[in-house]
């Protein structure tokens, strides 16, 4: 996705950040957050959960930051900046303890600065507190207006901290198990969260399950993370994803964990973009590879709106599991959908596009025309590739449609003949309220826009999408259970002033609590 993950947006050093963009500032969708937690038997926790960020980069690139807790007091490392930047030898080595929590961030709740940088630390009467989310709140403020009357006093604008101070203050009052059903019963949204109380690490994933969460088994111990790619990393084994609406308590020596089913819903909300974007090639989501979900979906995309080009190609890196699943089908059927000929011409798979990977986040561009200069220092075409034939460009989805625009002109350049778009997914049309920073509706240009205005827009001589029933037939879920809220405009949540697709309302923040009873693992 160019038109958002490749936006220039400084990240530099161990700054804290206050002349850095707000997310408002950024030109497209860009990551969501990522979290871990390790509890282990006999070695310090901080270098795996320094590796397991490391695997969750992607996620975010605004800061990182750790948590742990030696078994008498907790120790805290979080600044902004990229995770190589943040750590040092000898903050790792501050770190004492054999559990802890970390996290990177992509702000979409909160500022982008050093105070709203995660994970966030809470000392309390009950103990030490420590939490790391992925997802976003729709009903942050109420809670929070309602925590400030109480007299608790907050040092960010995120939604992470009234998580935290939320909990805290039912840990007064309740064991640690009731204490989080308590404060799930009262936030409303999306949350994956990774918490430290005082020695304990546990994973908390909301109840329609819409952002990631896993565990898995290392070397004496257990790990959660937002991505299985991270327990690879760390060189263990996925055990089986978080349940939408369970806690997983990791047992503080590393000997295993116990599970409580908190809360259980009709209809999950899995997010479709995970496995259309966000979501490492090499992980898996939901019992889904993220790598075959991509090339199927590809496969898909011709089956729904093949066109005989000479050459397919992915815009990288994004593109590329889909063009493959694309060139694949196209090599085995034609576009009318009947079996391709023995002997016929096959369609060529190539990369036609190569990117400098070395611009990016750190190239400050400040004007329009810049901006739109961008994809030139980013992208180089192979013009022995492109010149003279036809061409199909593979992207995973079209934001604003400056970034296409200027794809297409620049495959024209090297020579292209025909230039045809095929995109991984359907049109963008509506915001993410649930922690995926994405353009305005007036921003985004599937919102006011037919495909063959949009086609006309960024020059091509074709452009497609991926329907919806397709994304929900690759996943192998009924459109019920995803969050399609960016591509319908209606959403699994309560949210001010937009329509839900499900019967679903704000939850009462003084309700009474419920039955806790184990889960079966």
């Amino acid at each position: 996705m160019p038109d958002g993950r490749d936006s220039p947006n400084p990240t530099s050093g161990r700054g804290d950040g206050a002349d850095r963009p707000t997310a408002a500032d950024l030109s497209g969708p860009t990551e969501k957050c990522g979290v871990v937690g390790v509890s282990l038997s006999d070695r310090a926790a901080s270098r795996p959960l320094y590796y397991s960020l490391y695997a969750l980069q992607h996620r975010g690139q605004e800061s990182a930051g750790i948590v742990t807790h030696d078994g008498f007091q907790q120790h805290s490392h979080v600044e902004m900046g990229l995770v190589g930047d943040v750590f040092e030898e000898s903050d790792l080595d501050s770190l004492a303890g054999t559990g802890g929590i970390g996290h990177v961030r992509y702000p979409t709740s909160g500022g982008v600065n050093s105070c709203c940088a995660q994970p966030f630390s809470v000392s309390f009467k009950s103990g030490s507190l420590g939490l790391a989310h992925n997802g976003n709140l729709v009903n942050a403020d109420e809670i929070r207006d309602e925590l400030e009357a109480l007299g608790h006093a907050f040092t960010s604008t995120g939604d992470t901290e009234v998580i935290a101070h939320d909990l805290a203050r039912n840990l007064l009052n309740e064991d640690l198990v009731r204490a989080v059903k308590r404060t799930m019963q009262r936030i409303h949204g999306s949350y994956s969260l990774t918490i430290m109380h005082d020695e304990t690490v546990l994973g908390v994933r909301d109840p329609q399950g819409n952002r990631p969460l896993c565990i898995g088994t290392v070397d004496g111990g257990y790990v959660l993370a937002s991505e299985s790619a991270a327990i690879d990393t760390l060189d263990g084994e996925l055990v089986r994803d978080v349940r939408p609406g369970e806690l997983v308590v990791l047992e503080p020596d590393g000997s295993g964990f116990d599970s409580y089913q908190l809360v259980e819903e009709e209809n999950t909300a899995h997010c479709f973009f995970e496995h259309v974007y966000f979501a490492r090639p090499d992980s898996i989501i939901d019992g889904t590879l993220v790598y075959e979900a991509r090339r199927n979906l590809g496969r898909k995309l011709w089956e729904e709106s093949g066109i005989e080009t000479d050459v397919v190609m992915p815009v990288p890196d994004s593109g590329r599991a889909f063009a493959s699943g694309y060139a694949e089908a196209a090599n085995e059927t034609t576009a009318d959908g009947e079996e391709r000929p023995e002997g016929a011409a096959a369609v060529e798979f190539a990369e036609g596009l190569m990117k400098n990977r070395y611009v990016g986040r750190t190239f400050i561009m400040p004007t329009q025309d810049e901006r739109e200069r961008a994809v030139r220092l980013k992208l180089n075409p192979i013009k022995n590739t492109i010149e003279g034939r036809s061409v199909t460009i593979i992207d995973d989805s079209i934001v604003r449609g400056t970034t296409s625009r200027q794809l297409v002109q620049l495959v024209r350049d090297a020579g292209a003949e025909e230039v045809h778009v095929r995109i991984g997914a359907p049109p963008i049309v509506a915001p993410c309220y649930m922690g995926i920073d994405m353009a305005t509706r007036e921003e985004l240009i599937a919102s006011d826009k037919s495909t063959e205005e949009i086609r006309e827009e960024i020059g091509a001589d074709s452009l497609a999408y991926l329907s919806i029933d397709a994304i929900a037939d690759v996943l192998e879920r009924s459109r019920a259970d995803l969050c399609l809220g960016c591509v319908t405009g209606e959403y699994p949540y309560d949210i001010d002033g937009e329509e839900s697709d499900r019967d679903v309302t704000r939850p009462d923040i003084d309700g009474a609590d419920a039955e806790i009873t184990p889960a079966d693992d």
